[in-house]
């Protein structure tokens, strides 16, 4: 696992649990990461933090825009905030890792494990949280190779733009600090600084 510097850096994150609350969290040994948790309050206000192993990790700070936090929780309310709720298909599939969704509002917790689900809302609302991870993902990726392996970072932009291409990615705008240090640090490759410049230009195209 590649934990990004801010995250190193930040004092552990909380959701204000006077917020409604909605979490998710994934675990899928052999996965990358095997672990991830997105937990995001009414306000937009949240956290993420994932692991490939049993070290600890500190949760990075998140702040989603308006319109990704009333879909999450238009999703959930759709779903009766996961109030006694079976998600699961109970069909006999292959492991896609154990899901876990979690609605809290005061002293009100209602929670739901599933594999996989082929209620809509459940897919949709699962697809979000986990395109949201794959971006606080590779902003650890490009952090840790900013510091340790720069010539691994046009190749993992070059990932990026083609996860841009396959709409991989919820909430890109996050991404936005960590490419403006990359296009503008004259220390790094110009092809890693084009890239970094082209995906800034996308993901101000799609604000």
């Amino acid at each position: 696992f590649l934990l990004s510097f801010s995250a190193i850096c930040a004092i552990p994150a909380q959701v204000d649990t006077s917020v409604p609350s909605i979490g998710f969290s994934k675990t899928l040994k052999g996965g990358s990461p095997e672990y991830l948790e997105v937990r995001i309050d009414a306000n937009g206000k949240g956290t993420y933090q994932s692991r490939s192993s049993q070290d600890a990790v500190i949760p990075v700070s998140l702040q989603l825009s308006p319109a990704t936090t009333a879909q999450i929780f238009s999703l959930a309310k759709s779903l009766s905030y996961f109030h006694s709720l079976d998600l699961d298909t109970h069909h006999k599939i292959a492991d896609m890792g154990l899901k876990t969704l979690t609605y809290q509002n005061g002293n009100e917790v209602n929670k739901v494990q599933f594999n996989y689900t082929e209620r809509r809302a459940g897919q949709r609302l699962t697809d979000i949280f986990e395109k949201i991870s794959n971006v606080e993902e590779r902003i650890s990726e490009l952090e840790h190779a900013m510091k340790y392996d720069r010539l691994s970072l046009p190749e993992i932009l070059a990932q990026i733009q083609d996860g841009l291409d396959d709409d991989s990615f919820v909430e890109t705008s996050l991404m936005i600090p960590t490419m403006e240090k990359i296009s503008t640090d004259p220390h790094l490759m110009h092809l890693a600084q084009s890239r970094a410049q082209e995906i800034l230009t996308r993901i101000h195209q799609k604000k």
